[in-house]
């Protein structure tokens, strides 16, 4: 509970800077799965309700529990960047896009 009072106070404090990049989504898959099931990834950027933006990556195996990661940003082209960052890098390890949109 003071962690997120904390993280309000600090988005209050930080003056809008008129980012207008608006929600982006890709799901990515790696076909490679051998006799397991294919691991997946989806990566979400969004505005959070204080002003600041959010990084959500979802991974796993497709049928399987998931693991959610969440890490926060104050500006949009930090947000933008490390969204970017997390897709190529991925995309780099050998999985594949099935759907995006922005």
């Amino acid at each position: 509970m003071k962690r997120s009072r904390a993280w309000a106070r600090l988005y209050r404090s930080v003056p809008p800077q008129g980012d207008t990049i608006g929600a982006m989504h890709v799901y990515l898959q790696h076909p490679d799965a051998g006799a397991q099931a294919p691991r997946f990834l989806r990566l979400s950027l969004q505005p959070d309700l204080f002003g600041g933006w959010e990084l959500l990556r979802e991974s796993g195996r497709v049928g399987a529990r998931s693991q959610l990661r969440r890490e926060l940003f104050l500006q949009a082209d930090e947000a933008r960047h490390a969204f970017e960052k997390a897709r190529d890098a991925e995309l780099h390890r050998g999985f594949q896009i099935l759907s995006h949109g922005d």
